[in-house]
């Protein structure tokens, strides 16, 4: 589909709010997914499904997207909060539904925030932000199921 047919079909996309990815068979059950960023990964399914193993399971990468999503927003919170952050992990994992399509129904997410004197209510606020607010990826799971989230700041 041409661009020009994705702007009749969806009006209020336009080519600067357009992503796109282009997907592609490498073998078996392998395809490698690139990005207009111009990145690319490998997916891959279990050898139960017919795949070799060797690369991200789709649904692991809307869980990675989620923590990096949300930990850019965070981070970049924080560092305008003027706090000092030496690190932060994000964790995260989902519980699928047990019936196709197999969808996110819990996914939970724990930020690990590392760094000295770090304001306990500025990492609140700056996760409360990016759930409610920022995070893109956070607020499509959130329409399938629940987002719980926790934090642990560390010295």
């Amino acid at each position: 589909m041409s661009s020009a047919t994705m702007l009749l079909l969806f009006p209020s996309v336009t080519e600067k709010n357009m992503v796109k990815a282009k997907v592609t068979l490498q073998n078996n059950m392998q395809f490698t997914g690139t990005a207009s960023s111009g990145h690319t990964l490998i997916m891959d399914a279990e050898h139960e499904s017919g795949g070799q193993n060797n690369g991200f399971r789709p649904m692991e990468l809307l869980l990675i997207g989620f923590g990096g999503c949300s930990g850019m927003d965070v981070i970049s919170i924080l560092r305008k909060k003027k706090q000092i952050v030496s690190g932060l992990e994000i964790n995260v994992k989902g519980k699928k539904s047990g019936t196709a399509p197999k969808i996110y129904k819990e996914v939970h997410i724990e930020y690990v925030v590392k760094g000295k004197d770090v304001d306990k209510g500025a990492v609140e606020r700056a996760i409360v932000l990016s759930l409610e607010k920022y995070c893109s990826v956070g607020a499509t799971l959130a329409k399938t199921g629940a987002i719980m989230h926790s934090y642990r700041i560390v010295e």
